[in-house]
């Protein structure tokens, strides 16, 4: 009997990942109406082993989207309300003291909500500096510390943050440190009109219908070692570097108006969230290789939070959001 070939290996890899993506879009369909970009995005988030900020105003489903995403994967769901007055231990876990069956007590560690393979972080801007960096070292490096003894967390380890556009009573801004660990900035929209009216005929009639598993824990790890093996060629990698170099002011990547607009861009972690997206869209659309269209989709998500606005931009109502539009729409072309 003839052994298969590495390609068709790597073509069965890359349709079983098309095929969890379509598994897990069905079983969300009849939860989430509309939303497929979202869905989409952090369906590419998860299948990258990154994490994501969500933007959005209340009741656009985002919890829903986070839950259902879970259920699909069977994967655990914890979720955390941040507030000005949430500590480390809050989120991470404690030290507590335990009477023992033979007599004295003795130090047990009691993990914290964290521990789960999918947090909803929700209006993390909400927390205090010293809360969030205890969040971003489970963000980093897949760990907790407490008490000086480290605790590993689940994997796969998906954190989705939200944040509300409007509201910046009380809250605290979140560091640009931050801000590039999430592989993702995704924004939530309205839904359209017959969305909408689809949404109100679900949750005002019977009881809803439940997320069921179609995925295991195995296969969405199988897939993200899939994700990194779809390979790029070296045009567009350099493609995608350049761009990401051209949103930082001096470098002789970037175009001329973007100086007075930009007052820092994109760093390298940037350009390697670009790819990995890209990587991970190619293989849920079933195909063995980037295209570059995989990089235009992916840029505006990747680079809307690492690029800051100058002073002169805000003064003039320029969003990071157009910018990166006007950058991608410039060095992302066909050659």
């Amino acid at each position: 009997m003839s052994q298969p070939r590495a390609t068709d290996l790597a073509a069965a890899a890359v349709a079983a990942v098309e095929e969890l993506g379509d598994r897990v879009r069905t079983a969300i369909r009849p939860v989430v109406i509309g939303q497929h970009a979202v869905i989409d995005d952090l369906l590419v988030s998860l299948l990258c082993g990154g994490h994501c900020l969500v933007e959005g105003l209340p009741g656009l489903a985002k919890t829903l989207i986070v839950k259902s995403l879970a259920a699909a994967t069977a994967l655990d769901f914890g979720r955390i309300q941040f507030t000005p007055d949430i500590l480390p231990a809050d989120i991470l876990g404690t030290d507590i003291l335990t009477d023992q069956p033979t007599g004295g007590r003795r130090l047990e560690f009691l993990p914290g909500p964290v521990f789960h393979h999918v947090l909803l972080a929700d209006e993390i801007n909400r927390a205090p500096p010293k809360t969030q960096a205890a969040l971003l070292e489970a963000m980093q490096e897949g760990q907790v510390t407490v008490g000086g003894v480290r605790h590993l967390l689940p994997q796969p380890f998906f954190v989705l943050a939200t944040r509300n556009p409007l509201e910046q009573e009380g809250t605290y801004p979140l560091p640009e440190g931050q801000l590039d660990r999430f592989l993702m900035q995704i924004r939530v929209d309205y839904p359209t009109r017959e969305e909408e009216i689809a949404v109100v005929r679900l949750t005002t009639g019977p009881a809803a219908t439940e997320v069921s598993p179609v995925v295991d824990r195995e296969l969405l790890l199988a897939a993200q070692q899939t994700v990194r093996l779809i390979p790029v060629a070296e045009p567009l990698l350099e493609q995608a570097v350049e761009c990401v170099r051209a949103s930082r002011p001096g470098d002789r990547h970037a175009p001329d108006w973007l100086g007075r607009l930009v007052e820092y861009g994109a760093g390298p972690r940037a350009a390697q969230a670009l790819v990995v997206t890209a990587k991970a869209r190619a293989a849920l659309a079933g195909r063995p290789c980037v295209s570059l269209d995989d990089l235009r989709r992916s840029a505006p998500a990747v680079l809307r939070h690492r690029i800051i606005p100058s002073f002169e931009a805000d003064a003039s109502g320029v969003s990071a959001e157009a910018i990166v539009t006007r950058l991608v729409a410039e060095r992302l072309l066909a050659p």
